[in-house]
């Protein structure tokens, strides 16, 4: 028999039960929860009077509903100007506070978005199931976990029961060997495999990230790729453990320590994919091939390198496809035949699950210092993903440096990835944003989203339009 492949492992490992018709029920470890997919979770536990199974496997924080302006945020719950996210944040709390789950509330310093969160406390660890009411879940695969979004009734499920039913996928390994050039980052080789294999490429797969590349990013990079793993079609994507991971998860408030410590390393050490280990499809990218990348349409598959030129209907023979770019093109005002530097943004967003942790924040101000914002740029936010990131970044003056800079500097929080709080773009605007989607609407009505990594939106800040980042 072959060897097994990281995700056969962690399946094998939390099988419960399989079940004829190929569906399974797996053991879940841990189960992040925030303000807007849990309320008819805990409302279905009361009407059916069931507690949760295991309160120590919940872990609770608000995030997308949350202000990132301090003067709001300084109200507590309360001070949350709209009444709908006031209304969500208070329910969390609310929920936490009867079924005794532990939540890091709005007025924690430790609040932060869930996905930047559950890692830097050790909430996740490696070889856990890890679930939460988010697809973007899939980013604490990066520690060797199986990791996926789910929704609000499977939510309840877990809550009730510590298990989930499920189906088993299959095995997608994506190779990126060599080396990546200077001023080219994990977002980069997302968005350069997301173009690569589209939007649906990843369907029906785990994806495993290997080679040269993968290994040699930190833990931030590895939590990028795999958080965007989703927009590939994959549910969730997943890096083995190496000595990187396990010096990130050493000494995190949930991470066990001395024996316990010692045992679960031992365990962890074999996390990887066995060397003999068959995947069902392997794609292949080279890390000197790619370089910094900017989406132009309404898809993630939408993307082309910084120097690339937007792509004419008119010279595509599949319908299908110039349907698509034809709309794509008229949504965000944009021409055929238009070089991607001359898109110019109106706002910027340097934050998300996906790119706003401390070296997304270090990348991003070693752009702009000493230098100031295009006055073009109606404005530029820069949001950490946790206190714990804000306050590092303060530690080290990454707040003055974009404050000199004429940005400014926010409150933790999801903020602009998503139309769910007061940060929003106009409709008609252009952003160039970190976040992870760029769907009609995704940012604000009529908002037009171009995904970029936190060099590239703080380089198109200075410039006031998309340029290559390595230019500077």
């Amino acid at each position: 028999m072959s060897g097994k492949t990281l995700y056969d492992k962690l399946w094998q490992s939390h099988l419960v039960e399989q079940r004829e018709d190929g569906s399974a029920l797996i053991y879940i470890d841990r189960q992040l929860i925030h303000e807007v997919t849990s309320p008819q979770a805990f409302d279905g536990l009361r009407l059916a009077g069931r507690q949760p199974w295991r309160l120590d496997a919940n872990l609770a924080v608000p995030d997308h509903n949350v202000p990132t302006e301090a003067r709001e945020r300084s109200g507590g719950v309360a001070g949350i100007v709209d009444p709908v996210s006031r209304l969500q944040v208070q329910t969390l709390d609310d929920n936490c506070r009867d079924f005794d789950i532990v939540e890091i509330d709005i007025n924690d310093v430790r609040q932060g978005i869930v996905h930047v969160v559950g890692p830097e406390q050790g909430a996740t660890l490696p070889g856990m199931t890890v679930v939460c009411g988010d697809s973007h879940t899939s980013t604490h695969g990066a520690l060797g976990a199986l990791a996926h979004g789910i929704g609000t009734s499977e939510v309840e499920h877990a809550l009730a029961t510590q298990c989930l039913v499920q189906s088993k996928m299959k095995n997608l390994l994506v190779r990126v060997d060599g080396q990546l050039g200077p001023g080219v980052s994990a977002k980069d080789v997302a968005l350069a495999v997301i173009g690569e294999i589209g939007t649906a490429g990843g369907t029906g797969y785990a994806i495993e990230f290997g080679g040269e590349v993968v290994r040699a990013m930190s833990m931030e990079g590895r939590m990028t790729m795999c958080n965007m793993s989703i927009e590939a079609g994959a549910r969730m994507g997943m890096v083995a453990v190496d000595d990187i991971t396990l010096e990130y998860v050493n000494g995190r408030p949930y991470a066990p320590t001395g024996d316990l410590w010692e045992q679960a390393v031992d365990a962890w050490k074999d996390l990887h994919s066995d060397a003999d280990a068959v995947f069902d499809r392997v794609v292949e990218l080279r890390g000197e091939d790619i370089k910094p990348q900017v989406t132009w349409g309404t898809s993630p598959e939408m993307v082309l390198p910084v120097d690339g030129i937007l792509p004419d209907p008119a010279a595509m023979d599949n319908d299908t496809r110039r349907t698509a770019t034809e709309r794509a093109l008229e949504y965000m005002g944009l021409s055929a035949g238009m070089a991607i530097t001359d898109i110019k943004p109106d706002r910027v967003f340097i934050g998300s699950c996906t790119n706003s942790r401390i070296e997304d924040l270090r990348a991003a101000a070693a752009v702009v210092k000493g230098k100031t914002i295009a006055s073009s740029i109606k404005q530029a936010l820069v949001v950490p993903g946790s206190g714990e990131v804000k306050k590092q970044a303060e530690a080290e003056g990454l707040d003055k440096v974009f404050l000199d800079a004429g940005m400014e500097w926010r409150e933790p929080g999801c903020s602009m990835c998503l139309a769910m709080n007061a940060d929003k773009l106009g409709a008609g605007e252009h952003c160039a944003s970190t976040s992870n989607r760029n769907f009609e609407g995704r940012q604000g009505f009529g908002g037009r989203t171009h995904l970029v990594s936190p060099a590239m939106a703080a380089a198109a800040a200075v410039a006031g339009h998309f340029i290559d980042v390595r230019d500077l």
